[in-house]
């Protein structure tokens, strides 16, 4: 008999432990489907403090850890202006995102997995059937800080010590930070130009117009 589907709305940035976790047992019994969240302004991906690694970038952490056997699907994007996409419950938009993200699945039945309370609530209302799990016990916020330290403090240590946030992401995904590490000094220092609505952070670019 196939597996079912489990769907994964997540920002990955990075992809840490916990994360490497939950897909791993989630794997052990569904097919799993992963969305990166990108922020796009006519083709462009937006990349701010808070979202500081392309899609390609959290999608090569991703294959390095699962290889094929994890589903990485770019339909959970926003495309300027974003605006457009709330009220997330009124907006059209937000249902055809929904549309595009259940495109991907060909399994028979899917449940889409979250930590967080509110998501859930969001993910029942649009017919996303989510699973209400434990919270992540490793944030990406709380890698992005100790990584930006380290930048701040020019403790690119690959040759000579760990860092302190060695110890909450794979060892796959080290080797692909150190890759892109000038994507962290650039961001080290930078304002977080995002802006919270419903929940959920934006970034500033693009919230009123392409």
């Amino acid at each position: 008999m196939s597996k079912n589907a489990a769907i994964f709305l997540a920002h990955l940035n990075p992809v840490t432990k916990s994360h490497s976790n939950i897909i791993s047992r989630l794997s052990k019994d569904y097919q799993v489907y992963l969305y990166p969240v990108r922020f796009v302004n006519k083709r462009r991906e937006l990349n701010t403090r808070s979202f500081p690694f392309s899609f390609e970038t959290r999608k090569s952490m991703v294959e390095e850890l699962f290889g094929d056997s994890v589903k990485i699907v770019s339909a959970y994007t926003f495309r300027a202006p974003f605006l457009r996409y709330l009220p997330p419950l009124i907006s059209p938009y937000s249902w055809t995102m929904r549309k595009e993200i259940l495109g991907s699945i060909v399994e028979n039945d899917f449940f889409s997995y979250t930590g967080d309370r509110a998501e859930s609530w969001m993910l029942k209302i649009h017919g996303l059937k989510p699973m209400l799990s434990k919270r992540l016990e490793i944030s990406g916020t709380f890698v992005r800080d100790l990584l930006y330290r380290d930048a701040r403090n020019h403790l690119e240590m690959k040759n000579n010590g760990e860092g302190p946030w060695h110890h909450y992401v794979p060892p796959q995904v080290v080797e692909i930070i150190y890759k892109n590490w000038a994507v962290i000094e650039q961001f080290a220092d930078a304002d977080d130009r995002t802006v919270r609505l419903f929940g959920m952070k934006f970034p500033q670019e693009g919230l009123l117009s392409s």
